[in-house]
C-alpha cells in the first residue's frame, strides 16, 4: 500500500532519508481533518508571481508567455489556497537550506519540463547571485549549486517504459524499463510524470514508436488507456523493485489537464483556453476530469513502496487562462502547457510543503 495522498502533516523530522508509510485508514483520517493541499481555490493575490520571468534564463521560449506578447497579466496575480489548511508560500532558501546536498531528478515528458523550470526560475530568485552550471547532454539536463551542493536534474522520458530501436522499426515495451536501472538510481528525491504522449498520437500520427510489444507480443496500436495502465504498472514494479525508501523519496506528478474541450485525446477541437485571462471561480471544474487519473491512482495504490502523489489535476483544471494559448512563439493554440510564471510554480510550492513537513527532511 504505498500510494499516499499529499496531505500537510504536522511533524519535523532532520533525518531526510527516513520515509513514512501512511495507511488508507490515515489518509482517509488525515483528509477528514482538512490537511489536504489539493482541495481548494484561487484567490487574487498581488504579492504574486514568485518571480519575474524576464529575469529567469532558463523558459522555454514556448512558456515565456510574457515574452511572447501576452498582454494581460492578471494571471500571475493568484495564489491557490486550500480549503482548510494553510500553503506555505515557497521560501527559496530555506528550500536550498533543506535540500543541501541533495540530487532531486524530474523523469517523464515536456509536462516535467514546465515544472522544473519552474523550480529553477523559483530558486533562482531566491539567491540570483549565485553561482551555477546548467548542462544538457542528450536527454538528461543537469542544474547545479556548487555552494550547496544541489543538482535539480530533467530526464526527457515520455513513456518512463522502454522505447528500443529493433530491426522491424521503433517498439515501445509496455513490460521493460531497463532504462530506468541506469538512469534513476542514486537520487534523494524523484518526480515522475508520464501521460500526454500515450493519448495525442492517434493512427500513427506523430508517434515515435512503430509498434506496442506486450506480454511477448507485438501489436501496431491497442487502446491507449490500457497501454498507459500496463507502462504505469510496470513503472511501479521497479519503483518496488529499485527503490530503498531510507535513502530515496519518489513523487508521482499527477496529471496535467489540458483544455481542448476537455478531450485530451482529440487537439483539433476548438480550444477552450484562448482568450481566457481568470481563473475558474470555487473548488471543482465544470467538466470530466481526464481518464487517466484514476488509472494512475489505482495503480499507485498497489505499490508496496511509499509515492506521493502530487494530485494537481483539480487546481489545475481550475486554471484555463495558465496554459500559453496564442503566446507560445507559433501559430495557434497551445492549452497543454502552462506558462511560466504560472500554475507549475503552485505545484512547486505544494512539494516544497511536502519535502518540508514530510519525514524526508
Amino acid at each position: 500500500m504505498g500510494y499516499r495522498h499529499g496531505y500537510h502533516m504536522s511533524f519535523y523530522s532532520t533525518a531526510f532519508s527516513i520515509i513514512f508509510l501512511i495507511s488508507w485508514f490515515d489518509r482517509v483520517e488525515s483528509a477528514e481533518m482538512g490537511c489536504d493541499y489539493f482541495k481548494g481555490s484561487w484567490i487574487q493575490d498581488d504579492s504574486y508571481p514568485l518571480y519575474n520571468s524576464a529575469n529567469c534564463p532558463f523558459i522555454n521560449k514556448a512558456l515565456d508567455c510574457q515574452k511572447n506578447g501576452r498582454p494581460d497579466k492578471l494571471y500571475l496575480k493568484y495564489k491557490w489556497e486550500p480549503t482548510a489548511c494553510s500553503l506555505p508560500r515557497f521560501n527559496g532558501l530555506d528550500f536550498l537550506r533543506k535540500m543541501k546536498g541533495k540530487k532531486i531528478l524530474f523523469i517523464g515528458d515536456s509536462i516535467s519540463m514546465n515544472m522544473w523550470e519552474s523550480l529553477l526560475c523559483m530558486v533562482h530568485a531566491a539567491m540570483p547571485q549565485a553561482k551555477y552550471s546548467l548542462q544538457s547532454v542528450g536527454n538528461h539536463s543537469t542544474y547545479s549549486l556548487p555552494e550547496f551542493g544541489l543538482s535539480l536534474e530533467y530526464s526527457h522520458n515520455v513513456y518512463l517504459v522502454d522505447l528500443v530501436k529493433e530491426n522491424i522499426g521503433a517498439v515501445l515495451k509496455l513490460d521493460s524499463i531497463v532504462n530506468g536501472d541506469y538512469s534513476w538510481k542514486g537520487y534523494d528525491v524523484l518526480i515522475f510524470n508520464t501521460w500526454h504522449w500515450w493519448v495525442h498520437t492517434t493512427k500513427g500520427k506523430d508517434q515515435p514508436w512503430d509498434f506496442i510489444e506486450y506480454k511477448g507480443k507485438i501489436y501496431k496500436d491497442m487502446d491507449r488507456l490500457v497501454a498507459f495502465k500496463e507502462g504505469l504498472t510496470t513503472w511501479s514494479k521497479w519503483v518496488d523493485s529499485n527503490i530503498n525508501p531510507s535513502t530515496t523519496q519518489v513523487f508521482f506528478q499527477g496529471i496535467s489537464p489540458v483544455h481542448y474541450d476537455g478531450r485530451e485525446w482529440n487537439r483539433s477541437v476548438s480550444t477552450t483556453c484562448l482568450g481566457e485571462k481568470t481563473p475558474v471561480t470555487g473548488t471543482t471544474y465544470p467538466g470530466p476530469m481526464p481518464p487517466a487519473v484514476s488509472i494512475v491512482k489505482q495503480v499507485l495504490q498497489s505499490t508496496s513502496k511509499p509515492v506521493t502523489l502530487l494530485d494537481i489535476t483539480m487546481l489545475s483544471l481550475l486554471r484555463k487562462d495558465g496554459h500559453p494559448s496564442a503566446y507560445y512563439g507559433q501559430k495557434g493554440n497551445d492549452c497543454s502547457h502552462w506558462c511560466l510564471a504560472g500554475p507549475p510554480d503552485t505545484w512547486n510550492e505544494i512539494l516544497y510543503a511536502l519535502l518540508s513537513n514530510s519525514k524526508g527532511v
